[in-house]
């Protein structure tokens, strides 16, 4: 299921934050004093600094994303998210990562290749930013490891299913197969969280409605 487009950038516009204080996990006086700010007590800093950046992204896009922000809304010193991350391609990557580690763990065990694709489609529902980020390959650093390895965990799952179906029901080409299956299932989560499917869809199931378009697509996946 990896993208096809390989030409993708180190990085987006915008290098690593400005360096901060020597313990860059602090929590600065003013931070922890500002009423404005969520301040970061305990647990786990980088797990806080991805959630805030998902909080943004759902909200305002990629774009929007600045490590400086991020420190501001978690209470920490401005250095803190560069100390786990880098910079902002890095927290991207590592978010792309992540949501295709979820995407994988969704597509494991599908009843069949309509499973699969509701499951897709549930988990554009349920992670609208991860899925924003992991298909918009010039916001990530490309040959990261954790990256490539969940995204081809992703792809062999889809993979799996495709290669369920009997060739009678999906064609002879079963690569064919199933970039046409991911192509369904990818343009209907996106066409959905778009709101481009609000008139057809109206109050309809979304994943019922895309298990009957997939039967149109693959008559033998069940």
């Amino acid at each position: 299921m990896t993208k096809s487009t390989r030409t993708q950038s180190t990085g987006p516009a915008g290098s690593p934050e400005p360096t901060g204080p020597s313990d860059p996990s602090a929590t600065s006086d003013s931070a922890a004093k500002s009423g404005g700010r969520r301040a970061y007590h305990h647990g786990d800093l980088r797990r806080a600094i991805v959630t805030a950046a998902l909080d943004v992204i759902s909200a305002e896009g990629p774009s929007a994303l600045s490590l400086r922000d991020l420190a501001r809304r978690a209470g920490v010193s401005h250095a803190a998210p560069a100390h786990h991350f880098k910079d902002r391609t890095g927290l991207l990557t590592a978010i792309a990562a992540e949501g295709y580690g979820l995407l994988a763990a969704t597509l494991t065990d599908a009843a069949d290749l309509k499973d699969a694709g509701v499951r897709y489609v549930r988990f554009a529902r349920e992670h609208p930013a991860h899925f924003q980020v992991m298909f918009t390959p010039e916001l990530l650093r490309a040959n990261d490891l954790e990256l490539t390895t969940a995204r081809a965990l992703a792809g062999e799952r889809l993979r799996d299913a495709v290669s369920a179906v009997p060739p009678q029901g999906r064609g002879t080409d079963a690569r064919l197969a199933g970039v046409a299956a991911w192509s369904l299932a990818h343009g209907f989560a996106t066409l959905l969280l778009s709101h481009n499917l609000d008139g057809p869809v109206g109050d309809q199931d979304p994943e019922e409605v895309f298990r009957l378009l997939s039967g149109l697509l693959f008559q033998g996946s069940s």
